[in-house]
């Protein structure tokens, strides 16, 4: 599931946001944030979240985050495209199985209505 939150102000120390989108995969969630610097250059953090359930049955957050600046863009997102594309041409149904699952999750919010 993809969705997107309006711009806002985060409360961190890690710039002005511009724009977030999260993407909820199974028990983890990630987190997409498009950053503005004081100098107004963007930069992207990738967010990776898992909920752990600890012995006592209260939860906490698993995080890892991941900054990209602006002189690594065009070369992570060729490294990232590549990788997926060999993924996709030696692994299709790994692709197959994700879109199946899409469908099924979009019939049953569609009956849940």
């Amino acid at each position: 599931m993809i969705s997107q939150s309006m711009p806002r102000r985060d409360s961190e120390d890690f710039g002005e946001q511009i724009l977030t989108k999260v993407v909820k995969a199974g028990r983890r969630t990630y987190f997409f944030d498009v950053r503005a610097t004081r100098g107004d250059d963007y930069f992207l953090t990738i967010t990776e979240s898992r909920k752990k359930t600890n012995p006592d049955g209260s939860a906490t957050f698993d995080r890892h985050k991941i900054f990209l600046y602006k002189e690594d863009f065009a070369k992570f997102g060729e490294g990232f495209r590549e990788v997926v594309d060999f993924i996709k041409r030696t692994k299709p149904e790994f692709f197959e199985q994700q879109a199946e699952t899409e469908k099924c999750r979009t019939a049953e919010a569609e009956i849940a209505g």
